[in-house]
């Protein structure tokens, strides 16, 4: 007969060894910032470095030690109030736009409370055994960890890319090659399908229900919208003609002078774009990045195409994109960059817009307490993103993986698949 206490003991090594990796790669990713950029916030969604290291560390504070270890002493008081996001149930929180006002704790004292955490946490999973609830918020706890240190690359890349030094965060060496093919129309019949997670795997409660949508016959294209193709919609007045523009993206185009993707400058007639590797020459072959919604949704009409639902890139990627390739570009590749596209590539490289709303699935329910406002209350006024980026962590991606953000956006590492009626 198996042994309880065995099975116990080897699922608390799993994941502690987990959170220990995931950990790890949160310092790993602040390395190359000097200690001035901890502290930086240059707008009100771009939070500073240092918030992102003391956040994900209060996640595990007061969801995990707090409620589960006998007299647990918080580390600070003023912590959970200095650095809650948007728990509600959880107690007030510190002003999100004034994240940067924040110059105390400083950068030592927050990495004291990451140690803190860790270090009791350890002794936590080292003698206790997990119970389903338990390794659920454990589990939650290392997703939002890792969406973090996506989010962290995000708002690293804007600081540093709108100092007009343009200072490297960490060059790649990875071999960009100037090779580039005609783009592929994949097809999917009409039908109807399922849509949302299902089985045993992690996923958020945002894929859940699963159920079945009637799609009509389209075709996705089998790579990224290309920088290449993207100049040439520049060049032929893209952002100057309301017609391929929606109403609010044309506004927000104008009042905030939008004439290229984030981080591009003409430069003598030339276009470069700011990196993590620092300001380089635009290459035409490398998936476009850094568009909004709106700008995806007037290039994908200048093309004659459309972009497609979340429920045709599900489908479509379910078709052509599984099993998902050892070659896609994840976080653990290193490349801190897009890269051009191999295969039909649906996993990685960049999220890609689709043009749902984000909105529950049919019977959808949030959990009840403070986690269950992980995502059920920000379904208004949002787009669905899928597949992932460079920045995302391989072990993350899933088919039904959804994620979201406002249409106006362009900091996130975002690109471009074209979809069509058939």
């Amino acid at each position: 007969m198996p042994d309880p206490n065995s099975a116990s003991l080897t699922l608390n090594k799993s994941m502690l060894a987990r959170f220990q990796k995931v950990r790890k790669q949160t310092l790993k990713l602040v390395e190359p910032l000097e200690i001035e950029d901890f502290v930086v916030q240059p707008i009100e969604d771009v939070s500073p470095p240092k918030w992102h290291l003391a956040h994900t560390t209060w996640f595990f504070e007061v969801f995990v030690l707090v409620p589960n270890v006998k007299g647990y002493q918080l580390f600070n008081k003023d912590y959970p109030y200095l650095f809650n996001s948007y728990y509600v149930a959880a107690g007030d929180r510190w002003t999100r736009a004034q994240r940067g006002h924040l110059t105390r704790p400083t950068v030592k004292e927050v990495m004291q409370y990451r140690k803190h955490v860790e270090e009791h946490l350890s002794v936590f999973l080292g003698k206790t055994e997990i119970n389903n609830e338990l390794k659920y918020v454990l589990e939650i706890g290392l997703q939002h960890e890792q969406q973090h240190q996506e989010l962290l690359l995000y708002d690293v890349k804007f600081i540093l890319g709108h100092n007009p030094l343009f200072p490297v965060y960490k060059d790649s060496d990875f071999p960009v090659k100037g090779v580039q093919r005609e783009a592929q129309w994949l097809s999917v019949e009409k039908g109807n399908y399922h849509i949302g997670h299902t089985g045993d795997g992690f996923c958020f409660d945002n894929e859940l229900g699963r159920h079945e949508v009637h799609l009509e016959a389209f075709d996705v294209s089998d790579q990224l919208v290309t920088n290449g193709e993207f100049l040439e919609f520049m060049k032929s007045g893209g952002y100057e003609n309301h017609t391929y523009w929606l109403s609010e993206g044309w506004e927000w185009a104008k009042s905030q002078l939008i004439k290229a993707p984030m981080y591009w400058i003409n430069e003598n007639g030339e276009w470069l774009h700011y990196t993590f590797g620092g300001l380089k020459s635009i290459n035409p072959v490398m998936p476009v990045s850094h568009l909004s919604y709106f700008e995806a949704d007037a290039f994908a009409r200048w093309k004659g195409c459309r972009l497609p639902t979340e429920f045709e890139w599900e489908v479509a990627a379910f078709h052509y994109g599984l099993p998902v390739s050892a070659e896609a570009n994840f976080m653990e590749s290193n490349t801190f960059q897009p890269i051009p596209t191999v295969g039909q590539d649906f996993f990685g490289n960049l999220w890609e817009w689709t043009s749902s709303a984000y909105l529950p699935y049919p019977f959808y329910k949030a959990p009840d307490g403070a986690l269950g406002e992980y995502n059920g209350k920000f379904m208004v006024n949002q787009k669905v993103l899928r597949g992932g980026s460079f920045g995302t962590s391989r072990d993350q991606i899933r088919l039904t993986y959804r994620n979201f953000f406002h249409p106006h956006l362009q900091w996130l590492f975002s690109g471009v698949r074209l979809a069509r009626h058939i």
